[in-house]
């Protein structure tokens, strides 16, 4: 399926690519097919500014749309930086001056005390104004100084619970590695984002065809899909 990435941050669209592609899908940026959105983040929750962007961007681009709105809820900050994780510092997508205000407020918290999580809202939209939102959560801990520099936001700052094997199961982050030291498969299986793409990827197709998810129903495709017919129930064999 051809999806629109409806984000203009490049470390995020990397991430969305990098798993909608190994799901099967052909990805393809808003700026890839010409739209320069950027709406307004509006909403009070994650799943509310995922739908907003996925509507402004599905309008605009009339093909099927994935957004996302993630950011890190911190235990000790009473859920902040939160929604407003991109623009915690006052300013939308400064990352250095967001972690640098993270470690201010966080610089008196005792180790025991700097539990986090990364919450991810993926909203996906068709031309025809069905959505789809699921979510994905990542816990961990707040570190005490940047470490890594294959990631963006707070990547640097934020050690996960558990890291990914090469076969995809998950073992404890015993290393206390950030999410930005991890290899790109390391964090996909554990990320907010690759759990909110993968339960995605679970409802996607019950979403699209309902009735393919109905048991005792198929479509009959003289009506073009449109209508349903009962499969016949098979007489049980005598031998």
């Amino acid at each position: 399926m051809l999806i629109c990435a409806a984000t203009n941050n490049a470390g995020k669209l990397k991430e969305l690519r990098r798993i909608l592609e190994k799901q099967g899908h052909l990805v393809k940026s808003q700026r890839e097919l010409g739209i320069c959105l950027d709406p307004d983040e509006t909403g009070t929750t994650f799943a509310e500014n995922a739908r907003i962007k996925a509507a402004a961007v599905c309008a605009a681009s009339g093909v099927a749309t994935v957004a996302d709105d993630s950011g890190l809820a911190v235990d000790a900050l009473d859920g902040a930086p939160g929604v407003y994780s991109a623009r915690y510092c006052g300013v939308h997508g400064n990352d250095e001056t967001n972690n640098d205000k993270l470690l201010d407020a966080m610089e008196a918290v005792p180790d025991d005390r700097r539990q986090a999580k990364f919450v991810s809202a993926v909203c996906f939209m068709l031309p025809d104004g069905r959505s789809l939102t699921v979510t994905g959560e990542c816990p961990g801990r707040v570190g005490r100084q940047r470490q890594g520099t294959n990631g963006f936001g707070y990547d640097p700052l934020f050690i996960p619970d558990e890291v990914g094997l090469a076969d995809g199961s998950t073992r404890p982050n015993t290393d206390g590695l950030t999410y930005a030291q991890l290899e790109d498969w390391q964090k996909d299986a554990i990320s907010h984002r690759g759990h909110a793409l993968e339960a995605l990827r679970l409802q996607l197709p019950a979403f699209l065809d309902p009735a393919a998810a109905a048991p005792g129903f198929e479509r009959d495709t003289k009506y073009d899909g449109d209508k349903l017919r009962r499969i016949p129930r098979q007489p049980k064999s005598e031998d």
